[in-house]
């Protein structure tokens, strides 16, 4: 397995961060295997989804909707609402696998890798990529 971890800046503000690109510059001379993305921290996953038409602003509403910022949440520390990030994981989980044949990523059309981020006190992420092929 080959693997390596690529930092991200996300920022003060609740993010979908398209990381396609890096992840399709990784698995480009590999051949056909899985990539295996993972997310090492208790408060940002992953999803697949179009990007740029809206639909990463809709997932950040909708979290939004379902997790609010506010003082509800029994893990306090932090910013106010805090607490929603170790929650977002359970809804939006923390590693994704993507087929890649021939180097290249088998996404749909639309399809984006993102990285999602609610906890404005974490503005550095880590991402490790694993490329897996069979024996």
């Amino acid at each position: 397995m080959d693997s390596e971890t690529r930092r991200f800046r996300t920022g003060d503000r609740d993010v979908v961060l398209d990381i396609t690109r890096e992840c399709a510059e990784f698995a480009a001379s590999r051949g056909d295997g899985l990539l295996h993305v993972f997310v090492p921290h208790a408060t940002a996953g992953l999803a697949i989804l179009e990007t740029g038409s809206g639909s990463d602003d809709d997932l950040i509403a909708a979290l939004g909707d379902l997790l609010p910022a506010d003082d509800r949440w029994r893990h306090r520390h932090g910013t106010p609402g805090h607490g929603r990030s170790h929650v977002m994981p359970a809804l939006v989980p923390p590693y994704a696998t993507v087929p890649v044949l021939g180097g290249r990523l088998a996404l749909g059309t639309w399809q984006s890798i993102c990285l999602v981020d609610l906890n404005v006190d974490n503005h550095d992420r880590e991402v490790r990529l694993s490329f897996l092929t069979s024996a």
